[in-house]
């Protein structure tokens, strides 16, 4: 790779990250209002931008087990967030679909930031915009491939190690 779009990736590289840990913070911010970790804050940003999801949907497009989302649904439930639906033509499926409190997240801080960003979004150009739903699109399938990498992978050392002690 030539040195000048190895230092240009490295910025592309960099500007990703952080622009993902401060969206990583958004989010902490916004479920701790809502009284929900971030985590089912997560997936109830997944059910809110489908509509629903199955129980397996939301594993598969969260990364997690299909032990930790029925965790993840319960806890929603419970928060008035989403509920469950049973599937009429399978009864092994579950739909979980958002309630009206759901829904209301998305009038909340959300709306405010998802305006901000179309503001800024208008600044580029059709192409560029292209360009960009293709990038953060691939990245995302990354980001699941290396997730499931991590745990294949055997665990690391537990604890501290001789020189930490």
């Amino acid at each position: 790779m030539q040195e000048q779009k190895a230092k240009l990736i490295a910025k592309l590289n960099l500007a990703a990250r952080q622009a993902s840990g401060v969206g990583v913070l958004f989010g902490e911010a916004v479920a701790a209002r809502l009284g929900i970790n971030h985590t089912d804050f997560e997936c109830l940003g997944m059910i809110l931008l489908n509509d629903g999801l199955t129980a397996g949907e939301i594993a598969k497009a969260s990364g997690l087990t299909t032990g930790a989302i029925t965790g993840v649904i319960d806890r929603l439930d419970r928060a008035g967030l989403a509920r469950r639906e049973p599937d009429p033509k399978d009864r092994r499926k579950v739909h979980v679909r958002p309630t009206a409190k759901g829904r209301a997240v998305q009038n909340g801080p959300y709306q405010s930031f998802g305006k901000a960003m179309d503001r800024m979004a208008e600044s580029y150009s059709d192409a560029q915009i292209a360009l960009l739903i293709d990038y953060f699109s691939r990245a995302h399938d990354v980001v699941l491939k290396e997730m499931e990498k991590l745990k294949a992978a055997p665990p690391g050392r537990r604890g501290r190690t001789k020189r930490e002690a």
